[in-house]
């Protein structure tokens, strides 16, 4: 499989990261088991979580999702194959969330300890913690990656003008550089990556791992009525998508699937590997059979002809279609 540079770290990962929040949540221990397995045979060497899944969860306190992935990397062997990510910053147990030198000094041992590995490969503040000064945050992300805890950071949530303040400190005081970013972005939700971040990114030269890259899910075709969202949990929070443009969407993406063969996640999926400012959208899956579905897009190629037709069908209103894409067959 295809492996792509995350930015300007040495960190090579596979065109799509697979996506640890179903984990303890959706997924219990032994279908995550069996979904890692899969992505892990074929190719798939990046996955990204955070502490605080699934805090959510009734009953759960966070870190149920690296704690098996944990396990499952002491069972399987394979830690030195995969390219592990997780997120600090959100998890309520550690104290009032936040990303200052305290708490993520304690944040990424227990993370450590969950994961049972002694380092992670990238190192994400979940959400921007406005309390904070970037200073003191990228400080004490200094001392995490010398102290050979991490191996580089992101920044997950971060709006333009944020975003590129903690760059302009980087380079004006010599503090570490976020060397990605984690907005959320797919067909539905474009306008605030394309107008404000895809830009600096690009600029910058930062990985992207877009999340929601399937709209929780509604980028499936599964949900097209309101009878539909009770298949799943996720149902109730795709239901703002049920009006003409998201099912305008859909009716291209399965014109598009029936044109190659595929399926509107599958399209979703090779629609944003087409822009040429993502490395690898995030995806979770709940089943092997999912992941299999999923993983076809690695190696679909869509022509300009049909990238267009998705763009203009998705574009937000009054909001031009992005720039021509360049990495589309």
């Amino acid at each position: 499989m295809e492996l792509r540079a995350l930015g300007n770290t040495a960190l090579r990962v596979a065109p799509l990261c697979l996506g640890g929040n179903v984990f303890g949540w959706t997924a219990d221990e032994s279908v995550a088991f069996r979904v890692l397995d899969r992505a892990a045979d074929a190719g798939l060497n990046f996955i990204d979580t955070a502490d605080n899944y699934s805090q959510w969860v009734p009953g759960h306190c966070g870190g149920e999702s690296e704690a098996i992935l944990g396990k499952w990397l002491t069972r399987s062997g394979r830690r030195d194959r995969i390219i592990l990510a997780t997120k600090v910053g959100k998890l309520a147990g550690l104290g009032p969330p936040s990303l200052s030198r305290a708490y993520i000094s304690r944040a990424v041992d227990a993370s450590l300890k969950r994961l049972h590995t002694d380092y992670i490969d990238l190192y994400q503040s979940h959400t921007d913690d406005r309390a904070t000064p970037l200073a003191d945050t990228l400080e004490a992300f200094a001392e995490v990656l010398r102290s050979g805890k991490a191996r580089a950071i992101g920044a997950s949530n971060y709006d333009a003008p944020r975003l590129g303040e903690a760059l302009r400190l980087s380079r004006e005081c010599g503090l570490p550089r976020y060397e990605s970013l984690q907005p959320e972005y797919n067909l539905l939700e474009r306008q605030e990556y394309e107008e404000n971040l895809e830009d600096l990114c690009l600029k910058e030269h930062l990985g992207v791992i877009s999340y929601f890259s399937l709209a929780a899910g509604f980028l499936t075709g599964k949900y097209r009525s309101e009878a539909d969202l009770c298949i799943s949990q996720r149902g109730r929070t795709v239901k703002k998508y049920l009006n003409a443009r998201g099912l305008r969407i859909l009716a291209v993406l399965d014109d598009v699937a029936a044109e190659y063969g595929s399926t509107p996640a599958s399209i979703s999926l090779a629609w944003l590997l087409a822009r040429p400012s993502i490395t690898a959208p995030i995806v979770s899956a709940t089943t092997p059979g999912q992941l299999d579905d999923i993983i076809k897009a690695c190696y679909l190629r869509l022509g300009h002809a049909a990238v267009q037709r998705l763009n203009d069908a998705s574009a937000p209103r009054g909001v031009s279609v992005g720039p021509v894409v360049t990495h589309a067959g």
